[in-house]
């Protein structure tokens, strides 16, 4: 389980977000909903230590993340696809892959495979240089990155911005298989238009306050 509890958060002294607090169930995809600038990346990459807190908790799997740097987080199962990509362009899609793994000195290629198997599109690709890609296959590779790492937890930020609709209907699809792997999932979105049919419950953002939207899981 991911659980937040009144989280607060400042960035040069201007407050973004405001005791924030949710909890997504082990296995479940949860949705963050939230027009741009209501503080849908600021929560996300507080859940990964990027940004310090002003107060509150994070805790996953009954552990405190508070003082865990970016990587020890990765090294627990939690993987990030950041807005941006975030991609070395000079680095093959494999290599842009495996950075993940680089981070977390850990050798085990099996979630390699695991992506390739899911996304067979992605080894086709393997060996090319990601500044070749377009934007929608670099968020594909962006997504396998964190796969490679999140066998507990996703985090995915705004995975369909700026992504032509096969793409992103293509990335819903991957999105949306997972709930089979048992994965824990956190995907934000400005609309709600892609993940509605494949989330448990949903959180609503606006002006750094949450509030729960609604709660398959529970109803």
């Amino acid at each position: 389980m991911l659980e937040i509890d009144k989280l607060s958060l400042s960035i040069q002294r201007v407050p973004i977000l405001h005791d924030v607090s949710l909890k997504i169930e082990s296995g479940t995809t949860c949705g963050l909903i939230g027009r741009n600038g209501a503080g849908k990346t600021t929560l996300i990459r507080s859940i990964m230590g990027a940004l310090p807190l002003d107060g509150g908790a994070i805790r996953f799997n009954g552990q405190d993340l508070h003082s865990a740097k970016i990587h020890e987080r990765a090294g627990r199962g939690i993987g990030y696809l950041p807005e941006d990509r975030r991609l070395v362009p000079h680095f093959t899609v494999e290599e842009n892959i495996m950075v993940s793994l680089w981070a977390t000195k850990k050798s085990d290629l099996s979630r390699l495979k695991w992506v390739y198997d899911l996304m067979p599109e992605i080894g086709r690709f393997a060996e090319r240089k990601a500044q070749t890609l377009s934007g929608g296959q670099q968020k594909l590779v962006a997504l396998a990155r964190a796969m490679v790492t999140g066998s507990d937890l996703l985090l995915l930020d705004e995975p369909f911005e700026g992504v032509a609709p096969a793409l992103a209907a293509r990335l819903m699809e991957v999105i949306g298989d997972l709930r089979s792997e048992n994965l824990t999932v956190l995907v934000s979105e400005s609309d709600y238009s892609h993940s509605q049919k494949v989330v448990d419950k949903v959180y609503v953002i606006e002006r750094g306050q949450i509030r729960l939207m609604n709660d398959k899981v529970a109803a």
